[in-house]
């Protein structure tokens, strides 16, 4: 028995919003079970709590707790039914009246000025209305409920259109039951057959496979022999893996949990089970593979952890919780105190999901630090793998400069086979030295071979050897490491004799060889000025004529290429052509240019000789067919 049926009238901007919710919000109708599963499970929470203090609710067994599905093909119903703690007359007004609170207005005028299907959604996500998504797959909407300690319960009634039933009913058991009458499936819309089984258990496990509570999925079929329904069925998983205390889970787990997440067969190189406590709660559960994915550096490639809230999936890979460098952890983070509809963009500018960032960014760096110290070789494995990509947080991440350099390993002349930390390389630096030496180039081989390291390996300076892209431009950014600046070999002038090395005799044939080739230098600035802004002698050259260099802060060739590629123009940077004043071919212009030899024919050999230098270090030549034919004509004359 219950009192009569009141039929109340939703507001004009409510049957807007209702218009909205039901035809252009979600862009996913999948979420209308994720919703009202997430609203059972926290009424099973609160029942369990309240357990906890009031004696009426004492006795309440956490075994007999749940949720159930059930479906009817016959009725073409899906019921989402709890016994959790319900809700009365006027709870039930307050929850799912909350879509006709004041500020609904404001809502709209947002979801007008909003220009995505994302927006949109986390907009109505603040408004707490992810109820109503019901209407998305459902011609009416019927809720019953009853108060756990109370006797009567409540019967809640709409199709969303513009008015709602409200009645008190006697009987009821405790708990919230939310049947469902189905629209028609419609593939075109996006509308599935929600009842059909596999698209139930596909839904489940994707958005609430890890709900502590059981799901328990009942069908009732018309070609069952007795037209009853079979035994429930329990479809959730409930191994929230990351809730658990990590002496209570074993490392089949985690690789299990991590091949489920990541599709990856390899055993991770490492997990990370982290639980935060405090004004704002979650638990991470985040691994570091063992190899990349192939699609690592695609400009497509998402980051790799999921948000949960209270157990319940709400994205796949939410940037907010990760730097786009450490895309290829993989994970999940449990928030307690988010809302389920909370979007990307909310997510980005919220104070405590920033605060969380940061943790599990320096939680992440601290265990490769771990690794790097404890199991070098597993250590070098990962970075070989996604070393490139860390390095790119020392472009983008200011914050954890210093973290990430304890973490670079790279080759260097040191060692023709292995890398270095930096760390290391500095406690191998000669007395006297303040600078890290490097030089970047396309390969090793490239690199090694360059006219700028001659000095540098005759005297014994170990050099860095940098071929990734991103190095072009994050020795730039970092000023240094451990007090000493970053110095490229190809820039700058370099001077590698040390204190009390210098003497009376060699300044005085420093500077008597100075005069020597003044006249020779100026000449070939002034002949190749459109290529060159300077000519001078070298002290970086032991072997090869000459050299090309760039000032202490001129961009780099590559760096130059690198921006014009990203649509970024930037003027032309004329570098600096040095001599090798020792070698033959430099010691003979000079005497040509003296003897007043044709001035045609030492051109065409200063053009030669500054584009071997270019080749030498791997770069590219203003003109190769003038080059190519200036090279013959040569080689012609001297047969």
């Amino acid at each position: 028995m219950g009192s009569s049926v009141e039929t109340l009238e939703f507001q004009a901007e409510t049957r807007q919003l209702l218009r909205l919710v039901i035809h252009s919000i979600y862009s996913n109708k999948d979420i209308f079970l994720r919703e009202l599963i997430s609203n059972a499970s926290d009424a099973l929470d609160k029942l369990r709590l309240e357990s906890l203090t009031d004696p009426d609710l004492a006795g309440t067994d956490p075994a007999a707790l749940g949720i159930w599905l059930e479906t009817d093909e016959d009725a073409r119903t899906l019921t989402v039914r709890d016994n959790g703690i319900g809700m009365t007359r006027d709870e039930l007004v307050e929850v799912i009246g909350t879509i006709a609170k004041s500020g609904t207005a404001g809502l709209l005028e947002k979801i007008k000025e909003s220009k995505d299907a994302s927006g949109t959604e986390g907009l109505i996500g603040q408004f707490g209305v992810g109820f109503y998504s019901a209407f998305m797959v459902a011609d009416r909407v019927t809720l019953l409920t009853r108060r756990a300690g109370t006797d009567s319960g409540t019967r809640w009634e709409s199709d969303g259109e513009s008015t709602y039933e409200i009645q008190s009913v006697d009987g009821l058991p405790v708990g919230t039951s939310v049947t469902l009458h189905l629209k028609p499936a419609d593939g075109e819309d996006g509308l599935a057959d929600y009842l059909s089984e596999p698209k139930i258990r596909q839904v489940v496990k994707q958005y609430s496979d890890f709900i502590r509570w059981p799901i328990m999925l009942t069908a009732r079929r018309t070609d069952a022999e007795d037209g009853t329904a079979a035994a429930p069925d329990t479809i959730n998983s409930m191994k929230a893996l990351w809730a658990r205390p990590r002496n209570e889970v074993t490392e089949d787990e985690y690789h299990e949990f991590y091949r489920q997440i990541s599709h990856d067969w390899l055993p991770p190189a490492e997990t990370i089970h982290m639980r935060a406590e405090g004004t704002f709660e979650y638990e991470a559960l985040l691994f570091i593979p063992s190899q990349a994915p192939f699609d690592l550096f695609s400009r497509e490639t998402r980051p790799g952890v999921q948000l949960y809230v209270k157990r319940v999936f709400i994205m796949d890979d939410c940037e907010a919780l990760m730097p786009d460098y450490l895309r290829f952890v993989k994970g999940v983070v449990d928030a307690h105190d988010l809302s389920l509809n909370v979007s990307r963009e909310i997510l980005q500018h919220d104070r405590q999901i920033r605060g969380v960032r940061r943790r599990l960014v320096k939680k992440v760096l601290g265990a490769l630090k771990d690794m790097r110290s404890k199991d070098a070789e597993r250590y070098a494995t990962v970075w070989a793998q996604f070393g490139r990509a860390l390095k790119e947080g020392l472009v983008e991440d200011t914050d954890n400069t210093e973290a990430l350099l304890e973490l670079v390993s790279v080759a260097s002349t040191h060692d023709p086979q292995g890398t270095t930390t930096l760390r290391e390389y500095v406690e191998r630096m000669k007395d006297g030295q303040d600078a890290v030496y490097y030089l970047t180039g396309e390969t090793r081989a490239t690199v090694e071979n360059s006219p700028h390291m001659e000095a540098f390996a005759a005297k014994g300076y170990e050099v860095l050897i940098l071929t990734d892209p991103v190095d072009e431009v994050w020795v730039e950014r970092v000023p240094g490491y451990d007090g000493h600046r970053f110095q490229s070999v190809a820039k700058g002038l370099v001077d590698l004799d040390g204190p009390g090395e210098g003497d009376p005799e060699a300044e005085a044939e420093r500077a008597r060889r100075d005069q020597d080739f003044a006249a020779l230098l100026s000449w070939l600035t002034t002949t190749l000025s459109e290529q060159v802004k300077q000519v001078r002698l070298s002290s970086r050259l032991t072997t090869s004529a000459a050299c090309v260099v760039g000032d202490a802060h001129d961009v780099t060739p590559t760096l130059e290429k690198m921006y014009r590629a990203m649509g970024q123009q930037i003027p032309p940077v004329k570098r600096i052509l040095e001599l090798n004043p020792a070698h033959p071919l430099v010691t003979a212009l000079r005497t040509a240019h003296a003897a007043g030899a044709d001035d045609s024919a030492l051109a065409e050999t200063a053009e030669l000789i500054l584009g071997g230098a270019l080749l030498a270090e791997g770069g590219d030549l203003p003109d190769p067919a003038r080059f190519t034919r200036l090279l013959t004509a040569r080689l012609a004359h001297t047969l």
